[in-house]
């Protein structure tokens, strides 16, 4: 008897060491949990690699051993109403994100609570597509959040979802590959965070995907060839570690803008460049590229902006350089470019700045010193000052450069092919006998036909293709669906920014700041110099300075007033002594 209490004790003493053991393990972790969600709140610099793979870590086991594909750990009360099945995945989206939140200091996610989605901080709902009878959510905006965090699974329930903006915030990990159910996402907006890994190659499987920016992020390796095959509007993957060659088929590429600046790609400027002809800006800025500038960029008759700065490019700059009519833009500073600049370049016409310091040239017409910035130190030219020593000249120019020894893969641009010959004429041996005519009957008037009348759908396709939006009547994205001129106002947004808070609800243009705020080129930026521009731009309660807009823009205002139904002008405008406003309940008056 004594031995069996004896060895029940013994056994008794097993379990309860054992359960010490477990419940201090438990504490070490949740310490180390809390330790690093402190230093996740508090550090504003880079994660280190084993925050990185603590995250990982802890992202794969939450939504997979957790929550599984479609969220079922996530509770949902049987008392909420949800207005349809849509809504309904949103929130269960939506709180799965919620808890994959580590540290909110503005408190953005605060009222995500309760079935109206619709209300929440950061997302925006309007009729569905397929079914306008029903709304979903449409947009998320958590730009400037500073949130940190991850990317759960469960965000791929979003199928109705055209916007997603997250940037500058300290989301980490991967994107979700859940993310290929967005097929109706327009703009993907990841830039100014703590991604990692590889190319997120489930962009690749988003059909509607016209704008794309992965910018300041740590993402690494090659890129694949076929995001130069997608027809986006604009990329942006700058401010990277990615590291691979440009590929043949990058010249296939729709976009308007692509800013690859900042990472390591290496190799040939892409011949095929000269076949992007919808081009208007490229950065291509402190990568390692290597060869010679091709001729084909002549091609680029669109272009504005052209800058591969900080490189390691060779050879003499192409006389075909005259043939971009539209740059205003150019910077080759940096590189290892010799010879002498081609006259036709410094005689473009809109041309206001070009910058090739720190280059070896040795030659410049004198055309190019009327230029309104221009920038030759550190050169090799001659009676020029700032310009290298002449052994640094020496060292440089004494070898010579073959452009084809870069073995860099060449573009034939596809030209229209030739007329048919005309058919010889046969002269008659005599004269025709003269045919009597008689003469033209009087002219008849007639009135000048109607306007052509274009579908409304007809006239959005039209925008979207040319992106010529400025050139056409912006009340017009007044009829259209809250949805459809959601997107379609981010193309809109640097043609008119001192507009914006006229044609859109206050509530709306809080969707639209971060997109104004974030998605213009750095070099558009410094052609927006007037202050009342920068001010709209960046404003979140753009109307209340009113009174710093000009004269003339007020005028147009005048006209404006009998589209704008829910516009409400604050008296900030009594600045200008002979503006009076006029405020009703539902309508306001502007009389001058």
């Amino acid at each position: 008897m004594k031995q069996r209490n004896c060895s029940c004790c013994i056994c008794c003493c097993h379990l309860s060491l054992l359960l010490l053991l477990l419940l201090s393990l438990c504490l070490s972790f949740s310490s180390s949990a809390d330790a690093f969600h402190v230093e996740i709140s508090g550090n504003g610099g880079p994660l280190t690699e084993a925050e990185v793979y603590y995250i990982k870590k802890r992202q794969l086991l939450y939504y997979l051993d957790e929550f599984g594909d479609r969220g079922e750990n996530v509770t949902v009360d049987p008392s909420l109403v949800f207005e349809n099945p849509r809504i309904r995945s949103a929130y269960v989206a939506l709180q799965a994100w919620k808890k994959a939140i580590l540290s909110d200091p503005y408190n953005l996610t605060v009222d995500w609570v309760g079935s109206d989605v619709c209300n929440y901080t950061g997302v925006f709902c309007a009729p569905a597509l397929d079914d306008p009878s029903i709304r979903t959510v449409a947009g998320i905006d958590l730009n400037h959040g500073d949130i940190a965090g991850y990317l759960p699974e469960e965000l791929g329930l979003l199928t109705d979802l055209g916007l997603f903006h997250i940037n500058s915030n300290r989301f980490c990990g991967t994107v979700p590959k859940k993310f290929k159910n967005l097929k109706i996402l327009f703009e993907l907006d990841l830039s100014n965070n703590r991604f990692a890994g590889k190319f997120p190659y489930v962009v690749l499987r988003l059909p509607k995907l016209k704008y794309l920016d992965l910018r300041f992020n740590e993402f690494e390796g090659p890129v694949p060839s076929n995001l130069f095959d997608k027809p986006l509007d604009a990329i942006f993957i700058n401010h990277n570690r990615f590291a691979f060659e440009l590929p043949d088929n990058f010249g296939n590429s729709p976009v308007s803008v692509i800013v690859l600046a900042n990472n390591k790609f290496h190799g040939c400027v892409p011949a095929s460049l000269g076949n992007m002809s919808n081009l208007n800006e490229i950065i291509l800025m402190n990568n390692g590229l290597k060869s010679c500038l091709p001729p084909e960029i002549g091609l680029l008759r669109n272009l504005t902006v052209f800058d591969v700065s900080h490189n390691w490019l060779m050879g003499p700059l192409p006389d075909s350089i005259g043939g971009m009519v539209s740059l205003e833009q150019l910077n080759v500073a940096y590189n290892m470019l010799s010879g002498a600049i081609p006259p036709s370049i410094c005689t473009l016409p809109r041309l206001e700045n070009f910058t090739f310091s720190y280059n070896f040239f040795t030659g410049e017409p004198p055309v190019c010193l009327a230029l309104p910035e221009f920038d030759d130190r550190r050169n090799c030219l001659p009676n020029r000052p700032a310009q290298r020593s002449a052994a640094q000249c020496k060292a440089v120019l004494s070898k010579r450069i073959h452009c084809g020894a870069f073995r860099c893969h060449r573009f034939i641009p596809t030209l229209p092919a030739p007329p048919p010959p005309s058919p010889p004429v046969v002269m008659p041996t005599s004269p025709p006998p003269p045919v009597y005519s008689p003469p033209p009957p009087p002219p008849v008037y007639s009135p000048p036909p109607p306007p052509p009348v274009i579908h409304l759908h007809q006239f959005i396709r039209l925008l979207l293709r040319h992106r010529r939006l400025h050139h056409h009547h912006p009340l017009r994205l007044l009829l259209l669906p809250h949805r459809r001129h959601l997107l379609l106002l981010s193309i809109l947004h640097h043609r008119l920014p001192h507009l914006l808070h006229l044609l859109l609800p206050h509530r709306h243009l809080l969707l639209l700041q971060s997109t104004l705020r974030h998605h213009l080129p750095h070099l558009l930026l410094h052609r927006l110099h007037r202050p009342h521009l920068l001010l709209h731009l960046f404003s979140h309660h753009a109307h209340r300075h009113l009174h710093r807009l000009p004269h003339r823009l007020l005028l147009h205002l005048h006209r404006l007033r009998q589209y704008l139904r829910h516009l409400i002008l604050l008296a900030y405008a009594h600045h200008h002594r002979h503006l009076q406003i006029t405020t009703t309940s539902s309508t306001s008056s502007l009389l001058l």
